[in-house]
This record gives structure tokens, C-alpha cells and sequence, in this order.
């Protein structure tokens, strides 16, 4: 019987810290304006740099077009130093000033191709299709916000 109040009363301390514990957002934190869409992949064994030599010639022009014309803030790629461990060993990160910047936009899409020129568009997309997919497997794509703890 003892056993079973030490245990109760253990219990009661755990849910009492958890209610303690809860936080309010805007008052505790704060969700960031910026959206952060991150796409991980699992890079075939000895095909890193070949992928990477991909996303140079195709994702990364993308980019750079996207964000000289402030369609995005910014663009990152991680890879991770222990490349066999865990589901991805690779993290493409791309962060918009707002999700108001993931609207569907057909004035933003013409002005992207305009910048890029369809031509490179279409080479890209052939590349991407034609070789990626012996390379690597996409395992996950998110959507996140930073958040500032005050």
C-alpha cells in the first residue's frame, strides 16, 4: 500500500510539472515570420558528389534566380557527416520571407522563367528527371518555422 501513494504521489508531481511546463505562444515564444521548407534525401552510397554536381547544374541556378528576383530569402544544403547513418544524408533547405510566399502565383512563375529562360527550365527538369532517380531517394519535405524563445 505504501508502494502504491509513493507511486501516486510521484504521478501527481509528473502531471503537475507538465502543466507547469505548458507555454504560451507570443507571451513564451514566438513563431517566426520565415517559413523554412526543407526537402531530406538519402544519397546513394558513392554517388554524393555526382548528386551534388546535379543540384549545381539544376537546383541551385533555380535558386539563385528565385532569390535575385525575392521570390525567396535564402537557400541551403546540408550533408551530413556520417552519411550512412539514419534515414537522410542530405538537407535542402529553402526559406521564404512568409508563407504568403507559397501562394500559387502565375505573375511569379513567369517572372521566374523569364529569369532563368525556359530553355535552361526544360534542361534542367530533363537532367533532374533522367538522372536523379538512380542517385538518391527523397525521404521527407517540411515545413518550419524558427522559434524565438523570450
Amino acid at each position: 500500500m505504501k508502494k502504491i501513494k509513493v507511486l501516486c504521489a510521484a504521478t501527481l508531481c509528473l502531471f503537475a510539472a507538465s502543466a507547469l511546463a505548458d507555454l504560451t505562444p507570443w507571451t513564451d515564444y514566438e513563431p517566426s515570420q520565415e517559413v523554412y521548407m526543407m526537402t531530406t534525401i538519402r544519397v546513394d552510397s558513392n554517388m554524393e558528389d555526382a548528386y551534388l554536381e546535379g543540384l549545381k547544374k539544376t537546383w541551385v541556378p533555380g535558386q539563385e534566380a528565385a532569390k535575385e528576383i525575392g521570390q525567396i530569402k535564402d537557400y541551403s544544403i546540408y550533408r551530413s557527416q556520417l552519411s550512412e547513418a539514419g534515414d537522410f544524408n542530405l538537407v535542402l533547405v529553402v526559406t521564404l520571407n512568409s508563407a504568403d510566399d507559397m501562394q500559387p502565383s502565375k505573375e511569379r512563375y513567369d517572372a521566374l522563367m523569364k529569369k532563368m529562360g525556359e530553355t535552361f527550365a526544360e534542361e534542367s527538369t530533363e537532367y533532374a528527371q533522367k538522372n536523379y532517380p538512380a542517385m538518391r531517394t527523397i525521404t521527407g519535405n517540411y515545413m518550419m518555422r524558427k522559434i524565438e524563445m523570450k
